[in-house]
């Protein structure tokens, strides 16, 4: 098969989505595809085009993640131009070229149905779930009000943080709570505020991001994550970061967490945080594949946080080692998402 893996981009998870193509691309080759690797903002921007991409080699440099997310606007700087455009040249020639495009993008304009827009319009088949499912799961205050009703999620509010209005927030907000961008990944811009002192910093620095932020009531518990494969719930991972919380840097720095698969919970703990995530899949109308967060409190009540469509597929990400635990190999998970996806295609979803 003919296969097109899509990483990178403008988004401040650039790094993780180049580390979870490069891993993609090198498993599927070592199944014998014919797979090539391409930056959604560079495209073919300095790079081999036709049967050159798909017998260029990794660049090592794909497969780090830094500890810090990167400087987009020396991202832009490099490709030159204006860098208005978030795709690159040829790319979605090349799409169009492929049997399959295997998204490995995280984030702004991969992750958030508009990308998947673009090739349901090309008809170019593509991993993961569809536009609509995308575009909702990203937005994290729509996807706490459709799920409300059917799952636990903590008490929440979004709000517009502007340097006018920190004074307003900080007179009616009781700390400990979570304040995090409303459309952001990798845990970026994401603070725990235990404190009037911290909550301050956290709004100052959501005033420097714009957008829309939720602020979200602080639940003490356990943080476990399952992944949803082919509409069943893997064996779900405890995540014990060992200084803070499951902030970029313990996500993707080896050794930075303790990561517990599957997580040592009741039997009946597990069975309910599996039914909370596959709830919020099925209400979201998503598809194939992906990654529910939640908080477990003490007595076994599962909180739900968010839910991932294109989870990472790094060296240290989570679904792979949740389809291990299940006896599903890498190669083996990223074959199974392609055939689900020319499924879910073909199926209109």
């Amino acid at each position: 098969m003919r296969i097109l893996v899509l990483a990178g981009g403008l988004s401040p998870e650039r790094n993780v989505s180049l580390s979870s193509g490069a891993m993609v691309c090198e498993a599927l080759r070592k199944r014998g595809h014919q797979v090539a690797l391409m930056d959604l903002f560079f495209g073919l921007d300095g790079a081999a085009s036709g049967r050159a991409l798909y017998a260029a080699p990794v660049p090592d440099s794909f497969k780090r993640v830094a500890r810090e997310a990167p400087n987009l606007e020396e991202v832009k700087a490099r490709r030159g131009g204006d860098g208005k455009s978030a795709i690159g040249p040829g790319v979605f020639e090349t799409c169009a070229e492929a049997d399959v495009v295997y998204l490995a993008l995280h984030g702004a304009c991969g992750e958030d149905g508009r990308i998947q827009a673009a090739l349901d319009l090309l008809g170019v088949p593509y991993t993961g779930s569809g536009c609509l499912g995308s575009a909702l799961a990203m937005d994290k205050d729509l996807t706490k009000q459709l799920v409300a009703g059917k799952v636990k999620t903590p008490q929440w509010e979004t709000v517009a943080v502007t340097e006018d209005s920190i004074e307003e927030l900080m007179g009616r907000i009781k700390p400990p709570v979570v304040v995090k961008p409303i459309s952001s990944g990798s845990s970026i811009g994401v603070y725990i505020a235990k404190n009037k002192a911290e909550l301050k910093q956290a709004l100052e620095e959501s005033a420097k991001l714009g957008g829309r932020t939720v602020i979200e009531q602080y639940i003490q518990g356990r943080e476990i994550q399952v992944a949803v494969l082919d509409g069943k719930a893997l064996p779900s991972i405890e995540i014990i970061p060992k200084s803070g919380f499951y902030d970029y840097a313990n996500k993707y720095q080896p050794g930075a967490a303790s990561e517990v698969c599957p997580a040592r919970i009741p039997a009946e703990w597990e069975k309910a945080v599996g039914r909370a995530a596959l709830t919020v899949f099925q209400t979201l109308g998503l598809s194939v594949y992906a990654r529910a967060d939640f908080i477990v409190t003490s007595d076994g009540t599962p909180y739900f946080l968010e839910i991932n469509t294109l989870p990472g597929m790094t060296p240290t990400s989570l679904v792979p080692q949740e389809a291990a635990a299940a006896g599903i190999d890498y190669g083996n998970l990223c074959d199974t998402i392609i055939q689900k996806s020319l499924e879910a295609r073909k199926e209109g979803l």
